[in-house]
């Protein structure tokens, strides 16, 4: 098993687990990797180092620690935030191009009151606003919104 580090050209980046390098390649060739942060399907390996055990079992030293590295920072924020987004998608009741309407119906009294999300223009976001109820865009993944095999 090959664990690699990838990027997609929006240059997030996440990890891909392959039987072999050909695997990777002929996944790559097939168009069958996207990225599951956006779903960018234009994917490169990254350059990553092999652990190699040349003299036997010996005790492994942890690496001294150092400031984080800005690509695990990315990867870190990019973690939090797809846990964001999964705790989201649990917890509220998907509405679809309902959304307007059941946010006012809430907002008036005229629904129960619980957390909702859905699909609604930009214009009709700001009246949302205007009216003082609370709307924020939450861009979902393609991974996310299909079931995982």
């Amino acid at each position: 098993m090959k664990v690699l580090n990838l990027r997609c050209a929006q240059h997030h980046r996440f990890e891909g687990w392959f039987a072999s390098g050909e695997d990777f390649e002929s996944q790559t060739e097939r168009g069958l990797m996207a990225c599951p942060l956006c779903g960018d399907k234009t994917i490169v390996r990254l350059p990553s180092a092999p652990h190699l055990n040349t003299s036997g079992a010996r005790e492994v030293l942890p690496a001294p620690r150092k400031a984080e590295e800005p690509a695990n920072r990315d990867v870190a924020l990019q973690s939090a935030w797809m846990q964001a987004v999964r705790h989201v998608l649990a917890n509220t009741t998907d509405v679809g191009e309902r959304f307007a309407e059941e946010a006012r119906r809430i907002h008036y009294g005229e629904a129960e009151e619980r957390a909702i999300r859905g699909r609604t223009t930009a214009d009709e976001a700001v009246a949302l606003r205007e009216e003082g109820i609370d709307v924020m865009p939450l861009p979902v993944p393609a991974a996310l919104k299909e079931s995982l095999q």
